[in-house]
């Protein structure tokens, strides 16, 4: 029964990304679904950006491990980042009116930091596609005993079949309904659990007072790894085509700020489900934490869930990672399409724009799906994605919204050192955080790049032409 709504789920969504694929007429309505997306949609696209495997078993495994201060980057940091957008970067980006980061680069700073930032941007996503179809693979390899490959396969290739057909008009409206089954699954599985545990407080006896902290101990460096894992996501991912895409779709600023403070409220509080559904395994389930942590979730609701439950958790697992999938396909393709291979038309007409990015679907798709299958390890597929974007983007970013006087020179200046000395700090093995050093590095960069052009000669071929904010 479950191996049938499974396969029923996949159906359906192969269905729906059909029927989004009408609406798809331009490049526009490919890359940010015509910018029609009302308030509810929208939040739950922007709410579903990250919301995937790692926030359903990685962190839940994390706080079984080292509590609170394990999970600060997701779900907090990923909440804060949410909350962060609305702030500060929604409005003013979506008056541009633009198809990705990269754009805000080529129109504030020229065409040198448009490509270098397209470069950084598309290796980033590899290996985070690659883990969720890794997971989606474990997920159908759990329930249908098919083999992980041939489960990793099928399920990357229905992901990009939907993404290639309808672009974000398929990921906003499979974003909308599994969001609803990530929502209605979890809530119905954590009362579940708090009634057989006998409510919330015998999972807060049981929970070793040392995984309650929210707090790092004394000393400076407990607190520098601590605002770390804070500005890993909470920063990092502001600078990430995902999250700006999604946002692009809502059908006004006022929706993109607010669909921004909604999600950012809701991934907090869903986000939590799975740390009190792990807590409860604790009390109830014990024998489950002598195993695989990021295994504890699912062998509890395969042993001692019901059908129904079954259904529920795996749906609202397997819906988490085909979001985030989709959505992640997305964003570098269009990156590829819009800022690297549209370089080679001196012009070139929409449709031809909208044929390139789904060809780009297509090749990033097969890339990420070749990595899954030969590292079959979800940690080392996401490592630092967030990261590299935080050292090298974050700050022209930033600046160029903020900062008038920052310069062409400053941005590429900022990419490269925070870029270097990132890299540098993780060879060195450094005791400080290197996305601390990194981000110290392109500060620094913004800084000198921004004073030696505008009071300096500088030769013609370092200089870049620029659209004037």
């Amino acid at each position: 029964m479950l191996t049938a709504f499974i396969l029923v789920y996949m159906a359906i969504t192969i269905l729906i990304g059909r029927w989004a694929a009408q609406k798809v007429k331009s490049a526009s309505d490919f890359v940010v679904a015509g910018r029609h997306l009302p308030l509810g949609i929208s939040t739950c696209v922007i709410f579903a950006t990250w919301f995937g495997s790692e926030t359903m078993l990685g962190a839940s495994s994390e706080f079984v491990d080292n509590g609170f201060l394990g999970i600060m980057e997701d779900p907090f940091g990923a909440s804060l980042c949410l909350l962060l957008v609305g702030l500060f970067f929604a409005r003013p980006l979506y008056r541009f009116n633009i198809l990705t980061f990269c754009d805000f680069f080529r129109i504030r700073f020229g065409k040198k930091s448009e490509l270098i930032s397209a470069l950084l941007m598309i290796p980033s996503y590899f290996g985070w596609i690659a883990a969720q179809i890794v997971a989606m693979g474990i997920v159908m390899n759990t329930v249908m005993g098919i083999p992980q490959e041939v489960a990793m396969i099928v399920s990357g290739l229905i992901v990009m079949g939907y993404t290639y057909m309808g672009g974000m008009w398929s990921v906003s409206v499979t974003d909308f309904i599994q969001t609803i089954l990530i929502i209605i699954g979890l809530i119905i599985i954590t009362v579940d659990i708090l009634n057989k545990a006998g409510g919330i407080y015998p999972l807060i006896d049981q929970t070793p007072k040392e995984h309650l902290r929210l707090l790092p101990e004394a000393g400076w460096q407990n607190w520098l790894h601590y605002i770390a894992a804070w500005l890993t996501i909470g920063l990092g991912s502001i600078p990430q085509q995902d999250v700006f895409q999604r946002l692009m779709s809502a059908k006004s600023e006022k929706v993109a700020v607010r669909s921004s403070y909604l999600a950012s409220l809701m991934y907090l509080c869903i986000g939590m489900m799975p740390i009190l559904i792990v807590m409860g395994a604790r009390v109830l389930y014990p024998q489950l934490l002598t195993g695989e942590n990021d295994k504890i979730l699912p062998q509890m609701v395969l042993q001692h869930g019901s059908l129904f439950i079954q259904i529920l958790f795996f749906g609202a697992l397997l819906s988490a990672i085909m979001s985030t999938t989709s959505g992640a396909i997305l964003a570098p393709a269009t990156v590829l399409g819009e800022n690297i291979i549209r370089r080679f038309y001196k012009e070139i007409s929409d449709q031809r724009l909208l044929r390139i990015i789904r060809l780009s679907v297509i090749i990033v798709s097969i890339i990420s799906l070749v990595m899954a299958l030969g590292s079959q390890n979800i940690y080392e597929l996401v490592a630092a994605s967030s990261v590299l974007s935080l050292v090298s983007l974050f700050i022209p970013l930033t600046a160029g919204l903020y900062w008038k006087k920052a310069t062409a020179l400053g941005a590429l200046l900022s990419i490269i050192m925070g870029t270097l000395a990132y890299l540098w700090a993780e060879w060195a093995t450094t005791t400080t955080p290197t996305l601390i050093i990194g981000l110290v590095a392109s500060m620094l960069g913004m800084l000198v790049g921004t004073i030696v052009e505008r009071n300096f000669r500088l030769p013609a071929w370092l200089l870049d032409e620029k659209a004037t904010v």
